[in-house]
């Protein structure tokens, strides 16, 4: 359907003059909403339902221990929790493909480095600044 697909195309000078516009009246407006479309991806929502698939395979898992020794069909069910979040999870995987996996692993490694070095390194300024004073 379309033919051009991968190839970028550059904005005009208007174009770009105008998205620079709308961005700087968004942010004004509210500044909440465009810290979170900066800081948004397309794969965030999938990631998101993976996290929450994990946590539903761990809490199957654990009431399948537990429930094996009150009743079967119990721990049937905790089995049934496991497969259903394990295929919740395989499908959000496939949405994201392995770009976007590969994006949110590099922001989450970017982003605890630099938050875990960016508060020591403060912590520390701080802390040079207080005993020169």
């Amino acid at each position: 359907m379309f033919g051009n697909r991968g190839v970028n195309v550059p904005l005009s000078e208007d174009e770009q003059r105008i998205l620079q516009e709308i961005e700087e009246q968004l942010t004004e407006s509210d500044p909440g909403l465009a810290r979170n479309v900066g800081s948004t991806t397309l794969y965030t929502h999938a990631f998101r339902s993976m996290r929450l698939a994990l946590v539903g395979f761990v809490a199957g898992l654990v009431g399948m221990f537990f429930a094996i020794s009150i009743n079967v069909l119990l721990a049937f069910g905790g089995f049934l929790v496991m497969l259903g979040s394990a295929l919740w999870f395989e499908r959000n995987a496939r949405k994201m493909g392995r770009d976007g996996i590969q994006q949110v692993t590099q922001n989450l490694r970017g982003s605890n480095v630099r938050d875990a070095f960016g508060t020591v390194r403060d912590r520390m300024r701080r802390e040079d600044e207080g005993q020169e004073d």
